[in-house]
């Protein structure tokens, strides 16, 4: 089965993808997702799936680089640690409310974009 495409949201001055960029194998865990609808997208994720990497809270927002996902879903370990702000009480480790999946950079686009541009260019 081919990959699939996913368009991965975040703001950049929480965690861009130059941050994803300096991580070590370029990977990290997207972790923190409090929306089911985004968690159930996250579980259909499989290995090799391709992500673009958009900054939703920049101007304009964008499509910053390419990644893919390097580890399907798991159980989301901050919802478990009081101590995170993504802390959820009514989640146990027995019974996971919430899900990550692992993205590892492919490339960093050579210049920014936009989702009008993109949906303007679908074939």
């Amino acid at each position: 089965m081919p990959p699939r495409h996913w368009l991965m949201k975040t703001e950049p001055s929480v965690f861009s993808f130059g941050d994803l960029l300096a991580r070590p194998g370029r990977t990290d865990c997207w972790e923190g997702v409090r929306n089911y609808q985004a968690r159930n997208h996250m579980m259909e994720m499989k290995e090799g799936d391709r992500v673009l990497f958009y900054h939703s809270n920049a101007e304009p927002p964008h499509v910053a680089g390419l990644a893919e996902v390097a580890r399907e879903a798991y159980p989301d370990h901050s919802a478990f640690d009081p101590k995170s702000k993504y802390f959820d009480p009514k989640s146990a480790r027995a019974r996971p409310r919430w899900h990550m999946v692992d993205v590892r950079a492919l490339a960093k686009l050579p210049r920014p974009v936009s989702l009008p541009e993109m949906k303007a260019n679908l074939k």
